[in-house]
């Protein structure tokens, strides 16, 4: 018997899943039944991603995308609708990140990343909105960041790509509500990636998250699979405009000894 967090014969996009927490929510929506087109720049990487999904019994495609180029995403658009006919599931995965001092951040490195992480998703999200509009189950999960909600040091142009993210978040939410799209956002806690384990493993950075983290450890991808899921399916047929944390506590934590 199906369940309301069945996805078999749903078919999910994920930018951004090449590699770290994009590549491991693309395989967990494969494991839950979805067809799965995970997609990046990087298409060594891509082939590898895929061949995870066709491991555990998806369907999926191969066709690299960088979100930074509109056309590159309205390509990727019509190569997932001429394979599989509709799109259900977008999820947003893709970033990058750099620590500086923010008064010599060059004005060229801040818009960049700004385009990445944050125009980045609007592209997608404007490019798949009519497809996720027809599924009249449209599902877009953005991934955000702790970085949504707090400063971290010398990290400002991602703190200000991402809460810039989770309000777009809200505010597609909003809109497309009518068009039966649901629009969350999941803010992972700090999980170790080739994105940021130079600042985090082993340095007095990563032990003051630990110390503020009452879980006392850093995430694994796996983790974010079950919410993910749940933002996906059926069963979040009534939740949009809202952002899950998991993080082991952090947002929640004070003082902890």
């Amino acid at each position: 018997m199906p369940t309301p967090l069945d996805l078999s014969d749903r078919v999910a996009v994920v930018v951004g899943a090449t590699s770290g927490l994009g590549r491991a929510l693309a395989v967990g929506l494969a494991r839950h039944g979805a067809h799965v087109v995970p997609t990046g720049r990087r298409e060594d990487h891509l082939d590898e991603a895929c061949k995870e999904v066709e491991a555990v019994g998806g369907r999926t495609l191969r066709q690299p995308a960088d979100v930074r180029d509109r056309k590159s995403v309205d390509t990727l658009r019509d190569a997932v609708l001429d394979r599989f006919g509709s799109v259900d599931i977008l999820i947003n995965a893709a970033g990058y990140t750099f620590k500086q001092p923010t008064a010599t951040v060059p004005e060229d490195q801040w818009a960049c990343l700004i385009d990445t992480n944050l125009n980045g998703a609007l592209r997608t999200c404007q490019s798949f909105y009519e497809p996720l509009k027809a599924s009249r189950r449209g599902r877009i999960i953005n991934v955000a960041s702790l970085g949504s909600f707090l400063a971290f040091h010398q990290v400002a142009a991602y703190c200000a790509a991402k809460a810039g993210l989770l309000s777009l978040t809200r505010s597609l939410a909003c809109e497309w509500a009518k068009d039966g799209i649901c629009v969350n956002a999941i803010a992972p806690g700090v999980f170790p990636s080739e994105l940021n384990a130079e600042f985090v493993l082993d340095t007095p950075r990563g032990q003051e998250i630990l110390m503020r983290t009452p879980m006392g450890r850093f995430g694994n991808p796996e983790e974010l699979v079950g919410v993910a899921v749940l933002l996906a399916s059926d069963a979040a047929s009534f939740l949009t405009g809202q952002c899950i944390a998991v993080d082991g506590g952090y947002l929640a934590s004070g003082v902890n000894s």
